[in-house]
């Protein structure tokens, strides 16, 4: 996309929000305030009808990619997950499965577990409380406007975004989630992403490439950068500069519901406090594995596999497949494939 077709994408979005050309969103506003002039619902082909959304909200994902809908979780359940992340921090409670990551330019210099080490937790499936996210009913209620209406939680974090030691690891590359999944529609497939607290560009808010959805899973690999790069923090290598960027300012509870071909990212935390969000990716249960030998995704699946064998201290002769069957809970209707 050129330059000119750019900003004028960009001056529409901004437009609908009452805004001048800018590069922050706040969040509230795009879950409702785009016209839906001349866009036809037999046009929908990344949301389903359920009555759930309005056809505003429908004509506002099917053209960026992602929709945020404000203050959909409360303080009480927010706050009831920061105490939980903060146990497993301090080694209280060890959930079966699982995986602790740390940030590569603090965990040399702060030997150990601590909230000022870990980045992020995954795959908390098997810790009630913490998984209790992926279950919420007010989630679930639009999630279902993506999926339809059998729902497999696929994968769930909670990211604990360090303050930038002056190395930018902090910083997330833009990326597709869809590279890191072996399963398929794209189109049932969509992620929850929850701020648990202010979000804004001082702490690394998440950026997105509004629109770059309709496009194809892109080559990833990790980025060129001088202060290291954390593990599986892998960047789309090659894409339009000229594409719109938009930074979501969010609110504590306000949840971004995003396509998994939707490229994002997130700058650095300038602040000297911990952004905090927690998420999980949703799939229809109606999605199906593919094998990802001699795709894009296949040096992914062969790093992934190695460090899974790492861990465990054995070579298994499972596949990704295997890994996200294993991790994949229905949360919702009947599981069927995945």
């Amino acid at each position: 996309m050129d330059a000119p077709r750019t900003t004028t994408r960009l001056r529409t979005i901004l437009g609908h929000l009452g805004r001048t050309l800018s590069c922050d969103i706040v969040a509230y506003p795009t879950s409702s305030t785009v016209s839906s002039t001349n866009f036809h619902p037999q046009e929908f082909q990344f949301t389903l009808d359920n009555n759930i959304l309005s056809v505003e909200q429908r004509q506002f994902y099917e053209e960026n990619g992602f929709l945020v809908i404000k203050n959909l979780v409360s303080d009480e359940d927010i706050q009831r997950f920061r105490d939980e992340f903060e146990k497993i921090c301090r080694e209280e409670v060890k959930p079966h499965g699982l995986l602790v990551m740390k940030d590569v330019s603090i965990s040399k210099l702060k030997p150990g577990l601590s909230e000022k080490v870990v980045s992020k937790i995954q795959n908390f499936q098997e810790h009630q409380e913490l998984f209790r996210y992926c279950k919420l009913p007010q989630i679930l209620k639009y999630v279902e406007c993506f999926t339809g209406p059998n729902i497999m939680a696929m994968h769930a974090m909670l990211i604990n975004k360090p303050p930038d030691t002056g190395r930018k690891t902090s910083r997330h590359p833009l990326h597709q989630d869809l590279h890191y999944f072996p399963f398929r529609p794209s189109n049932r497939i969509v992620c929850a992403w929850t701020a648990m607290e202010h979000i804004d560009r001082n702490n690394g808010c998440l950026v997105v490439l509004p629109g770059t959805h309709k496009g194809s899973l892109k080559p990833h690999d990790y980025p060129q950068w001088e202060g290291g790069v954390n593990k599986m923090f892998h960047g789309i290598q090659d894409y339009d500069k000229n594409n719109a960027r938009v930074h979501l300012v969010m609110e504590k509870g306000d949840t971004v519901f995003f396509h998994p071909l939707l490229i994002h990212g997130s700058g650095r935390n300038k602040t000297q406090g911990f952004r905090k969000a927690i998420s999980c990716h949703f799939a229809s249960s109606n999605c199906h594995y593919i094998d990802l030998k001699g795709t894009i995704q296949e040096n992914m699946e062969k790093e992934v596999m190695e460090i899974t064998d790492k861990r465990h201290g054995t070579r298994s002769n499972s596949n990704l497949k295997d890994i996200w069957t294993s991790a994949a809970r229905l949360v919702k209707g009947e599981r069927i494939n995945l």
